[in-house]
């Protein structure tokens, strides 16, 4: 499957029409055989000074770089869309077929499409952003299952009805038994889940849980390190790193670490925007920077590298203990630019997201507007990376070759403009964030940071104030601050006396924090499942002997409760409570029933290319029947009128002589289902080879009998059916063609005398309806 839909003939294979993704369709001389590939190099060259001039400013530097940098963008961005990787993420992933006679069609871009039998596009949904991989259908519902592990039910109309985390990887098929449907992900993981949910039974079984919540609710304590470091495009001694990061030889279980201005200049700026537009990043710098803090801790014997994003010179990454790695999984990166439009990386921020103990948890490293008088846009970069940040691209996960594609961790039913960040149970915001100090003078500020008076400084910080009138960081949290201000120093000078003591004498302030939210509440405190994360800050302090940068190190430690769920507890109870809850069991044995149904007749013959109406009625009158007919088997019809040569049909479908419109539906209660039995003008001899059916191309004369099977089931029935057998007969002889089709008096209605009707009322003037109290199912 791909960016075409192929109808073609039933019997003979032949290709009919083709569709594009529009639902247009295409000329068939137009296909190649072979989808069109675009080859296309594209070749960039940097040429650099051989002598880098120092900036003034950050405007200057960037007034002078914009035009490169945006060229290279576009440059790529075109090759992009002329090699057709917009289509490419429209193509389509998986098709199924509704009991409605609708045909869905899933896509990479996450999209979903409704055909009608005759290849019209109908409707368009889009409920998630991540490709679709398997479509599965039953009853009333569509069941869609997503490369980030997703699992979606719709209803026929399109309406989505419930979504969740099924797996932590793609799901790659779906099927249904048992009265649950099961979903197969790309590590080789099997859950089932209950048709009956989304369902009556919901809340029922939620309210019940919640009373057993205390029996399977585990509180778990984890120490998360989170560093933060503008390095001024420098590299660190290993006793710098040691100094900053040395605290996570304990009991640290994660190590974050984010970086700023890892490298700058337009040649980086440049290449990487243009790495951005075809979903590339990194560079030998950050690589440096990420195997030098992974030697630091011991990476690979005591910690392992689970993931980490690079957009220009800012750079997040992440460590777990080994020890804690089968309990941290789904781990996605995002990215955001802030400079030259919301376009460029100079400013801007990256993220991770993990799930630990069943808990979404966002670490996110910024880079905000610089200078004093900046506060505003330092705010609206904020805004904008908080609103529009999307994790959705797989980061560098450490089972990725085990697992496949990590999962964007989702809710699947989050409205429109709501951000991902806030669904997530803790965020830890990090970075270089760039507020100042307002109404004080170089020699003051110097002057209380050498006096240790920091609770006067901190009434004076830009943040502290945007905060308390909530203009930025809303619903934040940051420990006190008891270290000195972390910029500006000189490199290599030890001490307070390396404050900036040049021509700007720029003011010391505290750019570099550690901020964050977790699950508390105004009403919930304690670590619960209703406040699954609750945090205190253990330390929160800065390097000041380290002097490789103009900033220094920034070291948060965490120490965190996570209410998780011990799922074999719950399980039992959820058992105890499946078999035990009367109201449950009742429910169960409604939804399970089969709907009362009966047939108009069952018995068939049909004269050469001659049409009968087979009436399915409903005789319940609160619950919808779903019918499925299928051929069970065909007979030749001797001289004496008996059925002979009996060949069952099985996936083989019904015999090219007859035709069967529709062979599946829904019928309302108190409706009835008009079934159109044709029979075609196909006079070719069908034989069969090893219980094969093969044409033969000569003319067959023969009577012929089908034994078709009505299925009849409940909407939440996948185990059991109620049959209806009719036989219908291919007369060709003028003696059989005689025979009465009509057992217990019931009446054939010819094709011709009535319009067809997909569902009709009982109290619809029909003439067969007062013979059909009489009739019985064989």
């Amino acid at each position: 499957m791909g960016r075409h839909l192929f109808c073609r003939d039933a019997h003979t294979r032949e290709l009919l029409k083709m569709f594009n993704i529009d639902g247009q369709i295409e000329r068939l001389d137009m296909l190649s055989g072979q989808d069109l590939t675009f080859e296309d190099d594209i070749k960039t060259k940097i040429v650099a000074g051989t002598k880098r001039e120092k900036m003034q400013t950050s405007f200057g530097f960037f007034q002078r770089s914009r035009n490169a940098i945006m060229g290279a963008a576009d440059a790529v961005r075109r090759v992009a869309v002329k090699g057709g990787f917009g289509d490419d993420n429209r193509r389509t992933e998986a098709v199924i077929i509704t009991t409605d006679g609708m045909i869905w069609t899933g896509c990479a871009n996450g999209s979903l499409v409704q055909w009608d039998g005759n290849g019209n596009r109908l409707q368009h949904f889009q409920y998630h952003s991540v490709a679709v991989q398997c479509l599965c259908t039953f009853g009333l519902q569509i069941w869609v299952g997503y490369a980030s592990g997703t699992v979606q039910v719709l209803d026929l109309e399109g309406n989505l009805l419930a979504g969740w985390v099924a797996h932590s990887s793609q799901v790659i098929k779906m099927a249904v038994g048992g009265g649950y449907v099961f979903t197969l992900a790309n590590h080789g993981g099997i859950r089932g889940w209950n048709v009956m949910s989304p369902g009556p039974l919901d809340g029922i079984l939620r309210s019940e849980l919640a009373g057993k919540e205390f029996l399977y609710t585990r509180i778990e304590n984890l120490k998360i390190l989170a560093g933060t470091w503008n390095v001024a495009q420098g590299r660190a001694s290993q006793d710098s790193l040691v100094s900053w990061l040395g605290s996570a030889a304990g009991d640290i279980g994660i190590v974050v670490v984010g970086l700023q201005e890892v490298e700058m200049g337009a040649g980086v700026l440049a290449m990487s925007a243009a790495k951005e537009t075809v979903g590339l990043e990194g560079s030998s710098a950050g690589q440096w920077w990420l195997d030098t803090i992974g030697k630091t801790l011991d990476e690979g014997s005591t910690f392992e590298r689970v993931g980490s994003r690079q957009l220009a010179g800012l750079l997040i990454a992440m460590w777990v203990r080994n020890n804690l790695k089968a309990h941290v999984g789904d781990v996605d990166a995002a990215a955001v630019p802030c400079g030259f439009g919301r376009a460029i990386g100079n400013k801007g921020a990256v993220g991770l997201r993990i799930r630990v103990y069943d808990r979404v948890m966002c670490f996110i490293n910024c880079h905000f507007a610089a200078h004093l008088e900046a506060v505003n846009r330092r705010n609206a970069d904020f805004d904008h990376v908080y609103r529009t940040m999307t994790f959705g691209r797989p980061s560098n996960f450490f089972n990725a070759a085990a697992a496949g594609t990590s999962s964007a961790v989702q809710n699947p039913l989050r409205p429109k403009g709501i951000p991902e960040l806030s669904e997530a149970d803790m965020v830890i915001f990090l970075g270089d964030f760039n507020y100042r100090l307002d109404g004080i003078s170089y020699d003051e500020a110097r002057d209380f940071v050498s006096q240790r008076s920091f609770d006067w400084l901190r009434e004076k910080d830009q943040l502290r104030t945007e905060m308390g009138v909530g203009k930025v960081f809303q619903g934040m949290r940051e420990a006190v601050i008891r270290f000195p201000p972390t910029y500006k120093f000189e490199k290599h000078q030890p001490g307070l006396a390396g404050y900036d003591s040049g021509e700007k004498k720029r003011i010391p302030a505290w750019c570099d924090r550690v901020l964050y939210r977790d699950s508390r509440s105004a009403h919930v405190s304690e670590c619960c499942l209703d406040c699954p994360v609750v945090s205190l800050i253990s330390q929160y302090d800065a390097c000041m002997d380290v002097t490789d940068s103009d900033h220094k190190p920034v070291c948060c430690i965490f120490s965190v409760d996570i209410a998780r769920v011990d799922e074999s507890v719950r399980r039992q109870e959820f058992g105890d409570i499946m078999k035990s809850n009367e109201e449950i069991r009742y429910i169960i044995d409604e939804l399970s029933k089969i709907p009362e149904t009966i047939v108009s007749t069952n018995n068939i013959i049909l004269p050469n290319q001659d049409t009968t109406i087979l009436r399915i009625t409903n005789k319940c009158g609160e619950n919808d029947a779903l019918f499925e007919i299928i051929c069970e088997g065909q007979s030749i019809i001797d001289e004496n009128g008996q059925a002979s040569d009996h060949h069952p049909r099985g996936s083989y479908g019904f015999p090219q002589w007859l035709e069967v419109t529709p062979a599946a539906g829904i019928i309302k209660p108190g409706y009835i289902a008009e079934v159109s039995i044709h029979l075609e003008d196909f006079p070719t001899l069908e034989v069969f080879l090893d219980g094969v059916p093969q044409n033969s191309w000569c003319e067959d004369t023969r009577d012929k009998e089908a034994i078709l099977v009505v299925k009849v089931r409940g909407t939440c029935n996948t185990n059991e059916t109620r049959n209806h057998r009719i036989r219908v007969r291919h007369c060709c002889s003028s003696q059989t063609a005689q025979l009465d089709p009509r057992p217990n008096g019931s009446e054939q209605v010819q094709g011709n005398l009535l319009h067809r009707a997909d569902y009709q009322h009982l109290s619809s003037s029909y003439d067969v309806v007062s013979h059909l109290r009489n009739l019985r199912s064989p």
